[in-house]
């Protein structure tokens, strides 16, 4: 489990091929001495399995499924990422619930810097969109941030020159790709609400029947 409060960004060392996947080797901005094999750590909010460990890296290896999903495939030789180490029971919890499970790939449409803050509109998923709200939480790329808009094809967050400097959202420029979870808690909701609104739907149908056997609609 994450928060979605970046500890640093990383860089990428080498994305090798492996059976299907890649092992992805990055120069982390952390000392890796409290690092332990097996450890899950959010990579551009992605909880990736560490595979190896020395004084200047470690490494994950992704799956080809993770590599459909989710952005990690672009990433190359030098480029930056967003790092996370899983959340400790002791520490302070400053974000929002993260699980480091990807729902969509969202598309960076527009980048308006307004005096300080920079606003950026992303496009994303129906899935994604149907449980986000103005004012709530979503991870971009592992950045827990704020909905300060919504419409049925995108949302935008407003990036204050702090998390702009410490994470790579400060670099998006129009087009590039973007890891989305969305809530959790809006997901169980969603979930929940399942059941009932398929026996609405189910009702409405069967009143509607009814309507049409008397003659009342057409």
């Amino acid at each position: 489990m994450f928060t979605g409060l970046i500890e640093c960004m990383g860089e990428v060392m080498s994305s090798s091929p492996i059976r299907g996947g890649v092992r992805l080797a990055l120069k982390p901005g952390f000392d890796t001495g409290g690092v332990a094999m097996g450890e899950s750590i959010a990579i551009n909010g992605v909880c990736l399995t560490v595979v190896e460990i020395s004084p200047a890296r470690i490494s994950f290896d992704v799956s080809p499924e993770t590599l459909k999903s989710t952005n990690l495939g672009a990433l190359g030789r030098g480029g930056r990422v967003n790092l996370e180490r899983a959340m400790t029971m002791s520490g302070r919890f400053g974000g929002h619930l993260v699980s480091g499970h990807v729902d969509g790939v969202g598309v960076v449409r527009t980048v308006t810097p307004a005096g300080e803050f920079t606003y950026y509109k992303i496009s994303a998923p129906p899935e994604v969109l149907a449980v986000s709200i103005r004012k709530g939480s979503i991870t971009v790329d592992g950045v827990s941030l704020t909905i300060v808009d919504l419409d049925d094809e995108s949302f935008t967050i407003a990036i204050i020159p702090h998390t702009a400097g410490v994470t790579t959202i400060g670099a998006f420029k129009t087009g590039d790709r973007v890891n989305l979870e969305s809530d959790m808690i809006g997901k169980y909701v969603a979930r929940l609400l399942e059941p009932r609104r398929a026996s609405a739907a189910d009702r409405d149908k069967t009143m509607l029947g009814l309507l049409q056997e008397e003659g009342f609609i057409r």
